[in-house]
């Protein structure tokens, strides 16, 4: 595929971009997890992680550098993910909206995870109301598969895009965590729709 040479300018001129190449994460969006990571302090060493939409695998290698080599990052992905060079990163193929997905991904962790982190996506179409409700959609996954696996007090970091479905899910993960932040990182394209969630301190269940 040839891409445009305007998209490919601004892509090279974009310092998180950039500074992906510089600093050997394998995109950009690394540094949306970590500026969220440095100022919530969601993640700590030690920790085990589920990243959801883990592919091509920046967040993975983000939550690694977060959790050091005493913590345990599991990556799901519906596509294959390049295997990432430390022994306590371990990647699966799955679909996060089947229950199966969530039986393989206990079967490997070592513990109740600390937290959930989910960058998934949807095969954008071009029409908004779709795109918004298929993202939802994930996001609800995400959200059922941190409520299978996370541990009382744990946390979860989710991509949506803005829209009428938002308020409903925010009202969703309320459900489900003792405080809730909306967040847009710097990291975050100011144009794009997307916008995160962080849910912290995983209730009881009810």
């Amino acid at each position: 595929m040839i891409l445009p040479n305007a998209w490919l300018r601004e892509r090279k001129r974009d310092y998180y971009y950039r500074k992906a190449k510089e600093e050997k994460y394998r995109s950009r969006a690394s540094y949306k997890l970590l500026e969220v990571v440095w100022k919530y302090h969601f993640l700590n060493e030690g920790d085990v992680v589920v990243d959801l939409g883990a592919a091509p695998g920046g967040w993975l290698q983000a939550a690694r550098k977060t959790v050091g080599g005493e913590g345990f990052v599991l990556g799901v992905d519906f596509n294959i993910i390049q295997p990432v060079e430390e022994a306590n990163v371990c990647a699966i193929i799955g679909d996060i909206t089947q229950p199966e997905t969530i039986k393989k991904i206990k079967e490997i962790l070592p513990s109740l995870a600390d937290a959930v982190i989910s960058d998934v996506s949807p095969n954008v179409s071009g029409v908004w109301e779709v795109d918004h409700a298929r993202q939802i959609e994930l996001a609800r996954s995400s959200l059922v598969i941190a409520a299978e696996i996370l541990r009382l007090g744990g946390n979860f970091f989710v991509k949506v895009f803005q829209g009428d479905m938002f308020d409903d899910f925010i009202s969703e993960v309320k459900n489900y965590f003792r405080r809730v932040k909306i967040i847009k990182p710097k990291a975050s394209r100011a144009k794009s729709a997307e916008i995160f969630v962080l849910g912290m301190g995983m209730k009881e269940s009810q």
